[in-house]
């Protein structure tokens, strides 16, 4: 039958995942890197994993496609839910890596639109360097921001300036205990990390942290461009 149905252009896709997550009849899989409508039949046409979708790489067509299976849809979700309630959960469930969903944002937001709360830029979660694992889809590809705890409190426009379109981590070298450096490296080895973005306050406390994604980059022997941002106490960003 010739119905709507989603196409993914590999060209632009990146691989991050957050499609898959984004689609909840399981339609979407990531292989080899790419994003990829593995079940026609489970594609619904409403498109929710559109606006997800970071670079957009996903748009509509109209072709030939098999019906929707509504049944075989359901089926898969509750073979899903049983088989991960069967897999005991160790840890805090807070900490288990997941791709936040967004909606895209109007590029003329409109009168009512103003009003409406600030919508967040967060991606991902975890965002503590100490609890992200090392490999996960949204890092591949992904423009990574590595940010001093401070630095989203002292800058007003941080979520629009820094964590749009960038994959978050968050770290204080005063306060946590250990080196940075080693979980950074793996990181960097693990995936295809395409810019790095270092944001840390003036304090001099803050250059534990940007020491150590320096030190990680050379030790992984990645060649990815990178660029620091120091924030002043008083909110201004010094070097823009």
């Amino acid at each position: 039958m010739i119905r709507k149905i989603i196409r993914i252009d590999e060209d632009k896709c990146t691989g991050c995942g957050i499609c898959a997550e984004a689609c909840h009849e399981g339609a979407i899989d990531i292989v080899d890197g790419k994003a990829k409508l593995m079940r026609e039949h489970y594609c619904d046409g409403l498109g929710d994993c559109l606006p997800a979708c970071p670079t957009g790489a996903i748009s509509f067509e109209e072709r030939e496609a098999p019906a929707y299976d509504e049944a075989a849809v359901k089926a898969s979700q509750k073979a899903k839910k049983q088989a991960q309630a069967a897999v005991p959960h160790h840890g805090c469930p807070g900490s288990r890596a997941q791709a936040i969903r967004r909606r895209a944002a109007e590029s003329a937001p409109t009168a009512s639109q103003e009003k409406a709360p600030i919508q967040s830029e967060l991606s991902q979660w975890p965002v503590q360097i100490k609890l992200v694992p090392i490999k996960a889809p949204y890092f591949d590809g992904a423009n990574i921001l590595i940010a001093a705890d401070c630095t989203a409190y002292a800058y007003a426009d941080f979520h629009r300036k820094f964590i749009r379109n960038r994959i978050t981590l968050i770290g204080c070298p005063k306060l946590d205990e250990g080196d940075y450096t080693e979980k950074l490296q793996a990181i960097f080895e693990s995936n295809d990390i395409r810019s790095v973005t270092i944001v840390r306050m003036e304090v001099p406390c803050c250059c534990g942290l940007e020491r150590a994604a320096k030190n990680a980059l050379q030790r992984s022997g990645k060649f990815v461009p990178w660029q620091v941002y120091t924030v002043g106490i008083n909110g201004e960003l010094l070097d823009k």
